[in-house]
């Protein structure tokens, strides 16, 4: 008799006990219970090779044992504390941060995940030029809590009945769809360019900050046009408005770069960071120039927010990026799989775009008459998940097969990862 619950009685007590907010993926879901490096392990023991990374947070792999030995150390010395009493984590781990962030990046605010960074940073800019107009993307995820939801520009997860007003909402680069009807590059960045007019037409002229993903993970992997940051920060300057890069899906080694926003050569004025910087402790981090962040001085706090074991994970994280030399790794992977998902898309009309950076890479499936085929999706997931193989599924229409490994992931595993979707490809009707 086994000792886990097994899917269906998990699934029982999902229904009964969680709310029905939280779904799942896969129509026949396994019960994961071991996970080692890029692997996981249902409760019968079968190996699948995970192409997700727990949605970009196991960057390093699951249970590394370079830094699990490490957090196990410190939970068996000191767990917690609260950052209100001097332990010596936080800081080090602060320092490490101001070193590989971009530009003038240097002062940071800990807390517990991408949400309540994104909500800090929000807080941050809002106290720092007492504005407190926002504009944001579309298609943009941001989080849960009321503002960061509000910000949030896909519907599936705007479930606030009373919306938060003062928030302006821009088109976002998704040059594939281009959501104003043009082609690049002859459209000279008419998304950043509209960000103008609605700073003049549609807002007080009160605006704070505009928040941004570098790379839209949940609305499909959408990469902007490399010149595209350059251009909407020269227009948000001119305007004294704060520009916020939310780097909680794309930072740490993700892109082929540390941090996302390295790719297009623009220097945030506050940026967050979460997910993969506890390669599964949950820590994030909110960092701003001095300037900035020195104005952040009434009471603030987050309980749990940057304490040893979070911390000791956080540094283990970024020895082992380094170490390990993950960005490299992560480019040159990334590259292999990019083009081998080219070549699938030159065989199988059905793939309509492929696009990424690094170890972030998006496959958008479409019908002949280019709309959206989430039906091809699900039976491509759904295959691929029986064959051994995890794969995301995003984009608004839930069209697109995100593929973001963990970062130690092989030659080898990409090989077969694409030999066996081919063959998978191949049988979709």
């Amino acid at each position: 008799m086994s000792q886990y619950l097994g899917p269906e009685k998990c699934l029982e007590k999902k229904k009964k006990y969680i709310m029905p907010c939280l779904g799942h993926f896969f129509a026949n879901p396994p019960q994961f219970v071991k996970g080692k490096m890029q692997y996981l392990y249902d409760h019968e023991g079968k190996k699948y090779l995970d192409c997700f990374a727990g949605v970009s947070v196991i960057n390093c792999g699951h249970c590394n044992p370079e830094i699990t030995q490490k957090v196990a150390k410190q939970v068996q010395t000191l767990q917690h504390v609260c950052n209100i009493y001097l332990t010596e984590d936080i800081y080090n781990l602060a320092e490490k941060l101001a070193q590989v962030t971009p530009g003038r990046l240097q002062k940071s605010f800990f807390c517990s995940t991408g949400t309540e960074a994104n909500e800090g940073a929000l807080l941050l800019a809002n106290i720092y030029n007492g504005k407190s107009e926002l504009l944001a993307l579309r298609n943009g995820l941001h989080g849960r809590t009321k503002l960061t939801m509000n910000l949030t520009g896909i519907g599936m997860w705007r479930t606030d009945p009373n919306p938060v007003g003062g928030i302006h909402f821009a088109p976002n680069p998704y040059c594939y769809r281009c959501p104003m009807g043009k082609k690049f590059p002859e459209c000279d960045y008419a998304c950043a360019n509209a960000v103008e007019d609605i700073i003049s037409y549609a807002t007080s002229g009160n605006v704070s900050a505009m928040i941004c993903e570098t790379i839209q993970g949940n609305a499909g992997i959408v990469v902007p046009p490399k010149g595209y940051f350059k251009r909407l920060k020269e227009i948000l300057e001119k305007h004294n408005i704060l520009l916020i890069i939310d780097e909680v899906q794309t930072g740490f080694a993700r892109t082929g770069k540390m941090f996302a926003i390295e790719n297009y050569d623009v220097e945030p004025d506050i940026m967050t960071m979460a997910k993969a910087l506890g390669n599964g402790a949950p820590i994030s981090c909110f960092i701003s120039r001095s300037e900035i962040a020195d104005k952040y001085t009434r009471p603030g706090a987050s309980t749990l927010g940057g304490n040893s074991v979070s911390s000791t994970a956080g540094i283990a994280v970024l020895d082992y990026i380094e170490e390990h030399n993950l960005v490299e790794k992560s480019r040159v992977r990334g590259k292999q799989l990019k083009d081998g998902l080219i070549a699938l898309q030159e065989k199988y009309p059905f793939i309509g775009d492929v696009r990424g950076l690094g170890l972030m890479v998006g496959a958008e499936l479409i019908n002949p008459d280019k709309s959206p085929a989430p039906d091809k999706l699900e039976f491509v997931v759904e295959t691929m998940k029986d064959r051994g193989f995890l794969i995301g599924k995003n984009g608004i229409a839930r069209n697109v097969l995100a593929f973001q490994p963990p970062l130690v992931i092989s030659e080898e595993n990409i090989n077969d990862l694409l030999n066996n979707l081919d063959d998978v490809m191949s049988q979709v009707k």
